[in-house]
């Protein structure tokens, strides 16, 4: 079995619409449009039950579920999280440097899903 896709309801799709193509993923035009695809080509879907090791906020702060965008880079993590704050967008945590290796930020989406942005430090 292979997971098939990951969807998300939205209350506004036009600014769903305008945030996610803001993040850097190709959406179609038109906000009238009630459902729309976006096919990425690859996912990995992951289970973690002790989020604190990398997300020490993660008890202050908790969320259930999380879409993590990869930029490659801290620096491309660290433009995109202020672009999207400077937007308006919803700054959940700073970006950071994990224990691994990696700068992680957040943000919340329009509907308040959570938005990992994440980068090689």
């Amino acid at each position: 079995m292979n997971l098939y896709m990951v969807g998300l309801i939205t209350n506004d799709m036009q600014r769903s619409l305008e945030f996610y193509e803001r993040l850097g993923m190709p959406m179609p035009p038109d906000p009238a449009r009630t459902h729309v695809e976006y096919e990425p080509a690859e996912v990995t879907f992951f289970l973690d039950s002790r989020p604190g090791l990398w997300d020490p906020e993660h008890e202050a702060k908790p969320y259930g579920m999380l879409l993590e965008f990869y930029l490659e880079t801290a620096d491309a993590v660290a433009e995109k999280h202020r672009e999207m704050v400077e937007h308006g967008y919803q700054d959940l945590r700073a970006p950071y440097d994990t224990p691994f290796g990696m700068c992680f930020a957040m943000i919340a989406d329009p509907d308040g899903n959570t938005v990992l942005l994440s980068g090689t430090s």
